[in-house]
């Protein structure tokens, strides 16, 4: 597989705003990041083939990120309450892949992605190409502190998830280009296959309001589930502590057009 050392990534192009209009609008709310630091070869054999890990300081990083969707609609039609408003919660690393210009993009790739409505797991399988999941989910808020709780319908394994609770300290700030804040967080690009191919899609917001954060209690098979046993904990699995937590209270999202990457 080539590696990416004759260019290097350009990590601000992505937050441009691409041309056109969007397709859908999202407002992600109530975001924790928790990631742990692993071997690359430990994450490179899991991707698909046109996908290259992207690392920081050497290491690859595994993410557990839920939150609360709201707002979500296509761009031709309002929020439906009921429907629009769901928590989610993914289990993601960091690639790179070569765009048309030759250029290295830096982008998402998404191992599974637990969602509490039918309509969006369901369209994300099918329109998407992502590994969208079914699960009952909730995510509360008390001033500081966040608490998320899953449980895996379907597909299997059944039950997955957990619960997660966190308290944010300091005062909001944009991750500066160069640190791991801006590294983990700020990511505009997903890369998913299917059939074959490998598709980008692209979102715009502004930066992420980030505080730090510490992890009071941490119950997740997510992450086991996805394949990388040995990172965070449950009462079936041992894990250790995220070695980067930091939490954001969210940022108004516009969706663009999957398209061949």
């Amino acid at each position: 597989m080539t590696e990416p050392t004759s260019a290097p990534v350009d990590r601000l192009a992505p937050a441009r705003r691409p041309a056109g209009r969007p397709v859908g609008y999202q407002q992600w709310r109530h975001l924790t990041f928790l990631h742990w630091r692993v071997p690359p070869e430990q994450v490179r054999s899991k991707l698909p083939r046109g996908m290259e890990l992207d690392t920081f300081d050497g290491s690859a990083w595994i993410g557990l990120v839920p939150f609360l969707m709201d707002g979500v609609r296509p761009r031709w039609a309002p929020a439906v309450p009921g429907v629009s408003r769901f928590p989610e919660t993914n289990v993601r690393t960091y690639v790179t892949r070569v765009n048309g210009e030759g250029e290295w993009e830096p982008g998402v790739y998404f191992f599974s992605l637990d969602a509490a409505k039918w309509p969006a797991v369901l369209i994300a399988r099918t329109v998407w190409s992502l590994p969208y999941f079914r699960a009952t989910m909730s995510v509360d808020r008390d001033g500081d502190r966040a608490l998320y709780r899953s449980r895996r319908l379907w597909p299997g394994p059944r039950g997955a998830g957990g619960r997660i609770e966190v308290t944010a300290a300091g005062p909001p700030a944009p991750a500066l280009p160069g640190t791991l804040d801006h590294f983990l967080a700020e990511r505009y690009l997903l890369f998913t296959s299917a059939r074959g191919a490998i598709l980008r899609g692209q979102v715009h917001h502004t930066p992420y309001p980030l505080r730090s954060a510490q992890a009071d209690q941490l119950d997740d098979s997510l992450v086991a589930a996805a394949g990388f046993a040995g990172l965070s904990g449950s009462e079936e699995t041992t894990g250790r502590p995220p070695d980067h937590v930091c939490f954001s209270e969210g940022v108004d999202v516009e969706i663009f057009q999957l398209r061949r990457g």
